[in-house]
């Protein structure tokens, strides 16, 4: 699923952001590259519409799920005729409802494979906000301000079973002067057909042969036999699952790291591709995706996984909505072109008061007109 566009030729290219001195007011030190400018940002896209009555049924992604629980209520004061309802069932549901319009947007992590899209050519993929995903683990007595270290490689044999002990050798002398238990590893992974799971195992078959080989990628895999590994539905099961389960691993989307850090879990510090162990940070997620904005093609399906650069965290990604630019009615259809609109605008959804509390960042002022192009080619 990652389109027919080079992995090699995407990381080839250079940042296109400085962040030494551009900041954005409200979002910690973010890159103004990532503040979508009134200049490019028309009037327009936020609309204060009476109308008739039209419903919205959202599907998808829990990762992008918190952020459309703020959006509705606030979109409500926007458009008090349109009535959304919002829906978590994992990404791989939201693509395939919106293809069968069961929904009108499917929220996935993940975009659509070229060879899905072939057989779906009107399905648009569509940026509303950079994401990224963390690691976290359930090891009793570790205190919470001190984070593992683990490379993708270590992390893949501890799903395929091939790491079984958190003391073994390959995660001890990543953490030095940290005791780690001789207790079995269990893995945690999503049950559900997951963006999330798209994410990190594309981050597992970019670091790990054998994984690559065995298991690959997808919004499923084929989880390695493991004895006493578990799963969840959602991100809230893994959490959930990962909460109650000593010395379990588990793969959790960013909006969901508030929730997963008050219930006792631990965040590690991931190995990027220049062997720096970062954390999830509005500075590290701006360098990975300053790496990888300026290979976004037109449709905007693209991997930002495992960007170059020194401070890029390794595990990033565009959030897509996934809609069909052939709806139902031309109302309809308004709709969702208002809805979106409003959702990538620095003054609607896209706004500092949204992404902080998902720990997401805006879309840069680069590719919020690629979004912006695609959402005009919706119709009734």
């Amino acid at each position: 699923m990652k389109s027919g566009h080079s992995k090699k030729a995407m990381l080839a290219v250079s940042s296109a952001l400085s962040l030494a001195s551009l900041t954005v007011a409200g979002l910690g030190g973010a890159p103004a590259a990532f503040a979508q400018s009134t200049v490019h940002a028309r009037a327009s896209a936020v609309r204060h519409t009476n109308g008739p009555a039209v419903r919205l049924q959202e599907t998808g992604s829990t990762l992008l799920f918190p952020l459309f629980q703020l959006w509705v209520p606030a979109y409500k004061k926007v458009a008090s005729n349109v009535f959304i309802t919002p829906n978590g069932t994992g990404s791989g549901t939201g693509i395939q409802q919106a293809e069968d319009g069961v929904v009108q947007i499917g929220a996935s992590d993940a975009y659509m494979s070229t060879g899905l899209l072939s057989q779906h050519p009107s399905m648009l993929n569509i940026p509303l906000a950079i994401s990224a995903q963390q690691i976290m683990y359930n090891l009793p007595g570790l205190k919470a301000s001190t984070h593992l270290h683990l490379t993708g490689s270590v992390i893949a044999q501890m799903f395929m079973g091939k790491i079984r002990y958190w003391n073994a050798p390959q995660i001890q002398d990543l953490n030095r002067g940290i005791k780690l238990p001789h207790a079995v590893i269990v893995p945690v992974h999503r049950t559900d057909s997951s963006g999330d799971t798209f994410l990190f195992s594309q981050f597992m078959t970019d670091t790990n042969a054998q994984w690559a080989r065995s298991v690959a990628y997808g919004t499923s895999v084929p989880w390695p036999a493991v004895a006493g590994a578990q799963g969840g539905n959602g991100n809230q099961g893994v959490v959930q699952t990962a909460q109650r389960t000593p010395y379990s691993i588990a793969y959790v989307g960013i909006s969901w790291l508030d929730k997963a850090l008050s219930h006792g879990l631990g965040e590690a510090a991931l190995a990027n591709r220049a062997g720096r162990f970062l954390l999830p940070t509005v500075a590290t997620i701006s360098a990975a995706a300053g790496q990888m904005i300026a290979k976004t093609p037109r449709d905007e399906r693209i991997s930002l996984i495992y960007a170059p650069g020194a401070n890029s965290y390794p595990i990033i990604n565009y959030e897509y909505a996934i809609v069909n630019e052939n709806q139902s009615s031309a109302v309809v259809a308004q709709a969702i072109k208002n809805l979106l609109l409003w959702a990538i605008n620095s003054k609607g959804g896209n706004s500092a008061s949204f992404m902080t509390k998902v720990h997401f960042l805006p879309l840069p002022t680069s590719i919020a007109p690629l979004s912006r192009a695609q959402i005009e080619r919706i119709h009734g």
